[in-house]
């Protein structure tokens, strides 16, 4: 198979996995997974494999491969993998587990080879760009910043006690870190380095974006400067555009039937892809607030979707 530029991917409580043509709207690769759902998807910086969390394995699939088979599974967790994404150069991976921890994979290696305890479901990780932290949101509403460099947790703040985080995204530059919550708010908080090499939260602003649960806030990636989003989906069927300046409402994305689960930007910003319990994807302008194209063709709620738009990764 020829790589396509645009890697568009979604999967679905149907039990499949799903590669769609960005631009036509067309399905081209379908792959059954009948073992459980599948709660997050994520490509590879090389955007030659797609990792799929479930329950309670990851799965890695071949991009560029017709075969329905995954290349490798990791399978330490006891419980539903909320959360798994890469390292920049893509030499590890890490996930995160509704059985309350969070896991380091060697890719060119079998089996875990870190583990934290977050004593809690962990719904959402996000790696610092210094590549150097992961940051932690769980169900009893705690954030912990796991520092790799020392093998431990450096930090711990609870925004809201007892109020699940679900969704943490971090600026490309890692100057903000935000924080979505199951009342509709977003913290939002500066990343100070310290003396050490510990990451400060210095709170900045709280925005109250929906009166549903937030279910994934995203900020805008680098090449969409000198413009700053955030982008927030939830529960009351639509996705809302922040600019990150004054957190002030840009757009919102109306035409989901139903609660949306996930969203990503394209490379350069303009674009959003989301994903929603009415079963389809939507590509939408995120200058106009319309959508452009409607991918059809889940049969059940469409939960999580990964995109790469972008050329070979940049170094670390």
């Amino acid at each position: 198979m020829t790589q396509p530029s645009v890697i568009l991917v979604t999967a679905s409580y149907d039990h499949t996995i799903r590669f769609w043509e960005a631009k036509s709207g067309r399905c081209y690769r379908t792959i059954q997974y009948p073992e459980s759902q599948v709660n997050r998807l994520e490509i590879t910086p090389d955007k030659r494999y797609l990792a799929a969390a479930g329950n309670p394995h990851i799965r890695l699939f071949d991009v560029n491969s017709s075969s329905p088979q995954p290349v490798m599974s990791y399978d330490s967790h006891t419980n539903n993998v909320m959360a798994v994404g890469f390292q920049c150069d893509g030499n590890w991976m890490y996930s995160g587990s509704e059985d309350g921890t969070v896991k380091i994979w060697d890719l060119r290696a079998p089996g875990c080879q870190r583990e934290y305890e977050s004593r809690a479901a962990v719904n959402t990780v996000v790696l610092h760009p210094n590549q150097t932290e992961l940051i932690s949101g769980d169900q009893n509403g705690n954030i912990r910043v796991w520092d790799l460099t020392a093998n431990s947790c450096s930090c711990e703040l609870v925004p809201e006690v007892d109020t699940a985080v679900r969704s943490l995204t971090v600026m490309w530059d890692g100057s903000l870190v935000v924080a979505a919550n199951n009342r509709g708010t977003c913290y939002v908080w500066r990343l100070l380095r310290g003396t050490q090499t510990m990451t400060n939260f210095e709170p900045l602003h709280k925005l109250q974006a929906h009166d549903g649960y937030i279910l994934k806030c995203l900020l805008s990636p680098e090449f969409c400067e000198p413009n700053r989003y955030l982008a927030t989906a939830s529960s009351d069927c639509t996705v809302k555009i922040w600019n990150v300046d004054g957190f002030t409402l840009e757009k919102t994305l109306v035409g989901h039937q139903r609660w949306v689960w996930d969203c990503v930007f394209s490379v350069d910003g303009a674009y959003l892809i989301t994903a929603s319990s009415d079963a389809t994807a939507r590509l939408w302008s995120v200058s106009t607030g319309e959508d452009i194209k409607v991918y059809q063709g889940h049969h059940k709620a469409t939960v999580c979707c990964a995109l790469h738009d972008g050329a070979e990764p940049s170094p670390c």
